[in-house]
């Protein structure tokens, strides 16, 4: 079951990022990122309501970590797709994120067998590859590789901080690390000065990519409840993936020749898994 919802997981994430690119061309991805925030976290308020909760110290630490990740993530990987090199940004923060809570479960004591680690190792590549857009020679000369790397560090943040919120603590917290990451979303925009107002109505799209992103976390907790927290990440960490299948099937992009190796070694990725 851990797997299936990883897999979940990846998909809600994958089609909420599906969703998100297409409304920012249209209008400021900052304004796109703090609605889908919200949204997220209204939807995990009005959970709250119907499921008590029990939120002791411990957990709140793990909620405001995870809010901090989740904004900071959002933030650095906006600036850098829009700053920088697509092809370098999306991969690195990918494997980012998937790096830094497979580095946690091991510190926390989860030791993976000889076959599930073949299916990690096989998901680092599958995930570059997967994220990676070739680009032309006259593209930006900035790389934007340090707001990747912060990406990927603020997603495997999140990722590996979420895990440690229990069950008992009701939805409460989420809805809590949503409000933060909204709050660090707005503070990196006013600081580099970037319009981060919603003040046009196909904004509201991204109140879509903020219930698809809470479907996905909501789910990654519960894969790391019934599984390992370095499979869990690794696994939903594939949804790039199901963002490259969609634009290829709905919007009929071109799927480069890496791409689909790296389609190949998610699946590859996910077999061994499963199978470990």
């Amino acid at each position: 079951m851990a797997i299936l919802f990883s897999l979940l997981a990846a998909a809600g994430y994958g089609l909420s990022d599906f969703v998100g690119g297409l409304v920012s061309q249209r209008v400021t991805p900052w304004a796109i990122a703090l609605v889908s925030q919200l949204g997220g976290a209204a939807l995990f308020l009005v959970g709250a309501l119907l499921v008590d909760g029990t939120v002791t110290a411990d957990t709140w630490r793990w909620t405001v970590l995870a809010g901090l990740g989740n904004g900071l993530g959002t933030a650095f990987l906006y600036r850098g797709l829009s700053t920088g090199r697509m092809g370098v940004v999306a991969p690195v923060s990918g494997v980012g994120a998937a790096l830094v809570p497979v580095g946690a479960g091991l510190l926390l004591g989860e030791r993976p067998g000889a076959v599930v680690w073949l299916g990690i190792v096989a998901a680092i590549p599958a995930i570059w590859l997967v994220a990676r857009v070739p680009t032309g020679a006259d593209g930006p000369t900035r790389t934007g590789l340090g707001d990747a790397v912060l990406a990927g560090l603020g997603f495997g943040t999140l990722f590996a901080a979420l895990a440690q919120v229990p069950e008992s603590a009701g939805l409460l917290p989420l809805a809590v690390n949503q409000l933060i990451g909204a709050a660090v979303v707005v503070g990196v925009a006013q600081g580099l000065r970037e319009a981060w107002l919603p003040r046009r109505p196909v904004a509201l799209v991204g109140l879509v990519c903020g219930i698809l992103g809470a479907a996905g976390t909501g789910l990654f907790l519960l894969a790391t409840r019934d599984g390992l927290l370095t499979v869990s990440a690794v696994i939903t960490s594939l949804y790039p993936a199901f963002t490259v299948v969609l634009a290829a099937g709905l919007l009929h992009e071109r799927v480069h020749r890496a791409q689909a190796a790296g389609l190949g070694l998610c699946a590859v990725a996910v077999v061994l898994v499963a199978v470990g």
